[in-house]
């Protein structure tokens, strides 16, 4: 009897360990010190660039994507990310080093897009404040993008490029020194 209940205790443990990064963010739930709402039931996210899903800057404010990423005639990069990912941290500084260089010859926007765990937002805002990145980076708060992006997102980073009408014309997975200038070509084309 004994040995059946340590096992019961033992099972409900580990399912609730396994799966507690795997919460969402429910309405009157925190990142920070800001109070945010959920936004959407997962099955009415937007599937297709520009979407509709809501993100929060370092300040703790949120914007959705369908008012953020504009169809402008112009090529936009999303560049999904994590503190935790060291490959990550390489890319995005190797980009910011040359992103001022790129403004100037061709026109694109970009964003850097964190998927870190809720529970990792200060993470995030600290990551952000410190690096000083030329480009904007936002917080997907209840990691909606895993849910719209081919693969899920696995695998970080990940980044993807659209086209003037919004459609997906480049995609890298992972990092390897020299993929930003691959992107540069291909956004000198966009």
């Amino acid at each position: 009897m004994i040995f059946y209940m340590i096992l019961y205790f033992l099972i409900a443990f580990f399912k609730v360990f396994q799966n507690q990064n795997d919460i969402p963010i429910t309405q009157g739930q925190t990142t920070g010190n800001q109070q945010i709402e959920i936004t959407q039931n997962p099955e009415t996210v937007k599937k297709e660039f520009p979407y509709n899903i809501s993100l929060q800057n370092t300040e703790g404010d949120v914007i959705n994507t369908s008012k953020l990423f504009k169809k402008n005639r112009k090529a936009t990069v999303l560049l999904f990310w994590m503190t935790t990912c060291g490959p990550c941290r390489s890319e995005l500084t190797a980009i910011s080093g040359k992103f001022n260089t790129w403004k100037k010859s061709t026109d694109f926007d970009f964003y850097a897009i964190s998927m870190d765990f809720p529970n990792r937002f200060e993470q995030f805002k600290t990551r952000v404040k410190e690096s000083q990145w030329p480009f904007p980076a936002y917080f997907d708060f209840n990691r909606e993008f895993c849910t719209v992006m081919p693969g899920e997102l696995n695998g970080l980073p990940q980044l993807f490029v659209f086209d003037k009408e919004g459609k997906i014309i480049y995609t890298t997975r992972r990092y390897q020194a020299g993929d930003e200038d691959k992107l540069f070509e291909v956004l000198k084309k966009v």
